[in-house]
Order: structure tokens, then sequence, then C-alpha cells
């Protein structure tokens, strides 16, 4: 191979590694520092015993979901899983 080609082959290295790389915060608007990635997240849940489990409802059974969960000061999954614990007991 040529020097140039060699080179070229560097640089195209480089602009996939940028256009795979997250946007920093200082271009993003938001501070995500705390944030975690999905395969951190996947590892935590599967630590938990926990599995995603997509579901369609209707949009004011949503509604009354996040409301419990701000008034409790939980998480949206712990109302739900509550609810279904209690559902399939009863």
């Amino acid at each position: 191979m040529k020097k140039t080609d060699l080179e070229k082959n560097k640089a195209l290295k480089i602009v996939e590694k940028m256009k795979k790389g997250p946007t920093p915060n200082r271009f993003s608007g938001d501070s995500s520092a705390g944030l975690i990635d999905r395969r951190e997240q996947r590892k935590l849940d599967q630590a938990q015993g926990l599995i995603a489990f997509p579901v369609k409802i209707k949009q004011t059974l949503v509604d009354e979901i996040r409301a419990q969960a701000t008034a409790q000061n939980v998480s949206t999954n712990e109302i739900v899983g509550a609810l279904l614990d209690k559902a399939l007991k009863a």
C-alpha cells in the first residue's frame, strides 16, 4: 500500500469513531454526566432480576400510573410491578 492509502484509512477510522461516539455534554445542552449508558443499565437490571416487558396500554392508564409514581416519589416501574403483584395475587 502507498503511504497516502494508509493515511486515508487512518482518517476513515477516525471519522467512524467520531460518528459512533456520544455527543459531548458541552454540545448536547443538558448535563447527562450522571446518567449511565444502556449496557450498564441492562447489567444493573439483570442483577436485580428485572427484564424488559413492553406492553401497550391506554394513555389514561399511563397517566394514572405516572401520577401515582410522582405522588409516592417512586419510579413508574415500581408502581407497575406493585400493581401487577397485587392483581396476580388476587
